[in-house]
């Protein structure tokens, strides 16, 4: 059946784009449970700052070691059959939380949500890399990535609420209930393009146009080893770790910066904390999202449009280095909205890269190596931040070892990965 070129093309993989989405909106939820509970938990196990920031980067740990065979997985088993198991194992690890009788139970729960929601990010970008042609990928993208901004800038205010009135366990065990809601949903409604009888002839073959990442994945993947010998690999992956130091640095220490550093109470800290959240979600679907695709749909140049944004918003990352010496909360969190707002606008166009670069039946792989190395500063940069304010009783040399790091990550986005294409393979 020929398709009229003037019908619209169906919508249904816009269905997909969303359920990425609220995935990474709940999950995000077990992870900012934690920076909420500081306190409570302080008065409940008698942790102190540095053990604080231990505890912030358990998560971490499991998380980054199950990146790069997650990557293989991934390639190997498919998105819907790992995404069933990790959706579930989260689940448990938010409920083995609340009702942990020791901080080590605690900390077991943990390592647990860490393996559970290792696959998330890797496993997105490669449904993106099936669901959209190449000039949707950004606001595709942005949608899942949006929603990590999203989740503390509602969640942090809510959790925080609740916590305040019935207690930490309660919302440990609320995100939990969340969790097991969205793993019956996701099983019921994932599948790939090739799988779903309700996508049309005629969307598939609009997804399928000019698409580097085919929907058939018939070549072997690439192996790791060869993967981690690209320029292009290495850059994205030290581009994306900077950024994600100071993302971790932000979820698990911003609450406890505001009302320490700025002698704010608690409630006000945690609502407070919202107002920078709230911004990066606009700035990560707006502009990260939406202004990439409309750019390079209007016919400029898809790589300099991408490599704008990706240097650009990284560069107002910096903008942290504001924070470091501000005397008001109002002065604080404009410079704390301009850096992880730009971050956060170059974050989906990074996410996109994978399926850009990659062979096609490696797109898994090379997102778990980058993912690989934004959990190693996931790990480092909330265990640094404790040492570094438990040293100094200020936040100024943390937020200034953030920005060195983020100059490393401009430096690899230039001279390793370089222009945005499919990378030439070197030999093994």
């Amino acid at each position: 059946m020929i398709q009229n070129p003037d019908q619209p093309i169906p919508r249904r993989r816009w269905r997909i784009a969303w359920l990425l989405g609220l995935g990474v909106l709940v999950n995000y939820f077990d992870r900012v449970n934690l920076s909420v509970s500081h306190d409570a938990l302080y008065t409940t196990f008698g942790i102190s700052t540095v053990a604080f920031g231990y505890l912030s980067g358990a998560y971490n740990w499991t998380y980054a070691l199950c990146q790069l065979p997650i990557g293989v997985m991934l390639d190997r088993f498919g998105v819907r059959r790992v995404g069933r198991v990790s959706t579930f194992l989260w689940s448990i690890a938010s409920f083995g939380a609340a009702a942990t009788p020791n901080l080590g139970g605690f900390f077991a729960a943990r390592l647990l949500l860490g393996i559970g929601e290792a696959p998330t990010f890797p496993s997105n970008a490669k449904a993106i890399g099936f669901w959209f042609p190449p000039q949707e990928r950004s606001f595709a993208t942005s949608i899942f990535d949006a929603a990590a901004k999203f989740s503390s800038a509602i969640g942090v205010p809510a959790l925080g609420i609740i916590l305040l009135t019935v207690g930490w366990r309660w919302s440990f065990a609320l995100t939990g209930l969340i969790s097991l809601a969205y793993f019956f949903l996701f099983t019921v409604f994932y599948r790939d393009p090739d799988d779903d009888p309700e996508l049309s002839e005629a969307e598939k073959r609009f997804i399928r146009e000019d698409a580097p990442v085919v929907l058939v994945a018939e070549e072997k993947p690439a192996p790791l080893s060869s993967l981690l010998r690209q320029r292009k690999v290495l850059g994205l992956a030290l581009g994306f770790g900077s950024y994600n130091y100071v993302f971790y640095l932000l979820l698990t220490w911003l609450p406890t910066y505001l009302s320490s550093a700025l002698h704010i109470d608690l409630l006000h800290s945690f609502l407070y904390t919202g107002v920078p959240w709230l911004f990066a979600t606009v700035t990560d679907l707006v502009v990260g999202g939406w202004l990439v695709d409309a750019l390079i749909q209007r016919g400029w140049n898809a790589n300099r449009v991408r490599k704008v944004i990706l240097i650009g918003g990284t560069a107002c990352g910096l903008g942290i280095l504001g924070a470091a010496h501000a005397h008001t909360a109002v002065r604080a969190l404009i410079w704390i909205s301009i850096s992880i707002g730009g971050l956060s606008a170059a974050a989906p166009v990074g996410w996109s890269i994978p399926s850009f670069i990659a062979p096609r039946s490696s797109v898994g792989s090379v997102g778990g190596i980058v993912n690989f190395s934004n959990q190693l500063s996931g790990i480092a940069a909330p265990i640094i931040t404790g040492y570094l304010v438990a040293a100094h009783h200020s936040f100024a040399l943390a937020f200034g070892v953030s920005a060195a790091y983020l100059v490393a990550g401009i430096a690899g986005y230039i001279f390793l990965l370089g222009k945005i294409e499919p990378m030439e393979m070197q030999a093994t």
